[in-house]
């Protein structure tokens, strides 16, 4: 992941919401000394995208992944995972280039991601969005 490693923690938190569905998102960060991508916060499976998209700090970048549960018009409950690049026009640019290098490595590591979409503000953060990818 050009020279960025992920935390067994970060695995284990993306299994247990891909396959036991005991999360409904994720939130991970760099952190800058390490260069590891960890855990930040973690959403319970009763929790909303609204949820997610207010747990998104302002002036820093992060990742997540969200599942998103709905019912097609043939009346199949579906779920898929999304993946989002959270960078905000107010964060260091050191530090949008590292989130920016580093996201192809990691969407390698968390397979079975079906979407994924890029924001810097919450206009751009719109539960819409994620509708608009599943019809």
């Amino acid at each position: 992941m050009n020279g960025m490693w992920m935390t067994e923690e970060c695995k284990r938190s993306f299994m247990e919401m891909k396959w036991k569905k005991v999360h409904r998102y994720i939130v991970f960060k760099i952190e800058e000394k390490s260069t590891k991508v960890t855990v930040d916060k973690v959403g319970a499976a009763g929790e909303s995208y609204h949820d997610l998209a207010a747990s998104l700090p302002e002036n820093d970048c992060r990742y997540a992944v969200f599942d998103f549960d709905y019912v097609t018009v043939d009346n199949c409950r579906m779920s898929k995972l999304f993946f989002i690049t959270w960078s905000p026009e107010a964060s260091r640019i050191r530090e949008k280039m590292m989130y920016a290098t580093s996201k192809s490595g990691l969407r390698r590591v968390l397979e079975g991601i079906h979407y994924e979409f890029q924001a810097t503000d919450q206009t751009e953060m719109g539960f819409d969005k994620i509708q608009d990818r599943t019809k």
